[in-house]
């Protein structure tokens, strides 16, 4: 084989690695007797279930968000928040640019809030919960998830499960610029 094959076939198999293998931050992970709440919108109670499951909270929730422009879900968190759980809030960066955006709402609520203005679209919806449950799914916290779309939710108790979403949201926020008034 001539020394261009060689060249040829090494930068091949060097994105075969980079663009079939699953990415190095993908792990299995088998679920055993772990509760899972699944609610699909419109009208399905997705909003409330939230809420209910923030109001619950005793010690902390991570919170990402793509778009965010529910009320109720706000408020939760900001209730949360007074009550002294610790809240934290990673938004996509095009929550900065809203007249009145939750951005401003979480810092005037005195939430830690950082934008992820790495990547094209911080499209996650994700809340981590007393390091114990997970909420995640299609589902935006807006109100058009709950009353318009097609959106599905999951709501899964398993620390496992939360301990990896909790690393994820301290490696985004690792990257992600705090926000004026955020810790």
């Amino acid at each position: 084989m001539k020394e261009w094959q060689i060249m040829n076939l090494n930068r091949l198999s060097l994105l075969a690695l980079l663009f079939l293998a699953p990415p190095a931050w993908s792990l299995d992970l088998t679920l055993k007797n772990a509760p899972v709440q699944v609610f699909f919108s419109p009208r399905g109670g997705c909003t409330e279930a939230i809420v209910a499951t923030v109001g619950a909270a005793r010690k902390s929730i991570l919170v990402q968000a793509y778009t965010f422009t529910s009320a109720p879900i706000a408020g939760a968190l900001k209730a949360a928040h007074d009550r002294g759980v610790d809240v934290r809030i990673l938004l996509d960066k095009s929550q900065e640019t809203e007249r009145y955006s939750s951005e401003t709402f979480f810092q005037h609520a005195g939430i830690p809030t950082w934008i992820d203005w790495i990547h094209a679209i911080a499209h996650n919806k994700v809340m981590v919960i007393d390091g114990e449950t997970v909420i995640t799914g299609s589902f935006n916290f807006t109100k058009a998830a709950e009353s318009k779309n097609a959106e599905n939710l999951l709501i899964i108790q398993d620390r496992g499960l939360a301990m990896r979403y909790a690393a994820n949201w301290e490696s985004l926020r690792g990257q992600a610029r705090a926000c004026a008034d955020s810790k």
